[in-house]
């Protein structure tokens, strides 16, 4: 069921299914992607659990408000978290969504009961580049794009210093195949790392693989 709330001075448009008094479990897309990117994965994890996948600000049908800082992409998060009435959650995120949900873990540690970061993007700078090039794409806000692009070449050091705050269980998965060094498994204490022969698109690539992954690490953590 698609929904829509008003949190943190924005709309956000979500999707939500599975049994409501199933462990809650939030799935962040990557960017230029929205809710739809985790079809098919959404059912998947709705028959153990109460998914709730999100449009990030600037994509899909949620506001483009034209500003795109990660720390206010996380506190929309943590926004919608409060609007749910989700006290602590199971949280996925890949690429930029990986990003939004290590900063909502290190700077709300008592919010995320266990945490999935699908081959994010270093906490460094990154280099070598190529130009962001606009093609005309309707599905998010191109100013994003630029916004968070500025912030993967030139991350706040208080970023990479947070991941030692993450206090959840966290599984760090990374494509063998993705130009992203998965080295914010090493920052993040006692985190697993699991390297998947796929590219940056893990879920899509080596979806069987993620799934089980996934569910293991998250079946794991039994009921809350």
């Amino acid at each position: 069921m698609i929904r829509e709330a008003h949190v943190n001075g924005i709309k956000l448009v979500y999707r939500e299914e599975g049994d409501p008094s199933s462990p809650p479990l939030m799935l962040l897309h990557g960017r230029t992607a929205d809710h739809n990117d985790w079809n098919g994965i959404t059912q998947h994890f709705a028959a153990r659990h109460h998914v709730f996948v999100p449009d990030l600000r600037g994509h899909g049908a949620s506001d483009r408000p034209g500003e795109y800082p990660l720390p206010a992409m996380a506190a929309d998060v943590v926004a919608l978290l409060d609007h749910l009435g989700v006290e602590r959650v199971r949280l996925v995120g890949h690429s930029l969504g990986g990003m939004v949900a290590w900063l909502v873990a290190s700077t709300h540690p008592q919010r995320v009961e266990r945490l999935v970061l699908e081959d994010p993007p270093p906490s460094y700078p990154l280099k070598g580049r190529e130009p962001i090039v606009e093609d005309g794409s309707t599905g998010f806000d191109w100013r994003m794009v630029h916004q968070t692009e500025r912030q993967f070449l030139d991350p706040d050091p208080a970023w990479a210093e947070g991941l030692a705050g993450i206090t959840a269980p966290t599984l760090v998965l990374s494509g063998t195949l993705s130009p992203f060094e998965p080295e914010v498994a090493a920052r993040i204490p006692g985190a697993e790392l699991v390297r998947i022969e796929a590219g940056h698109l893990v879920h899509m690539d080596a979806r069987k693989e993620f799934l089980r992954v996934v569910d293991a690490f998250l079946g794991a953590a039994g009921s809350p």
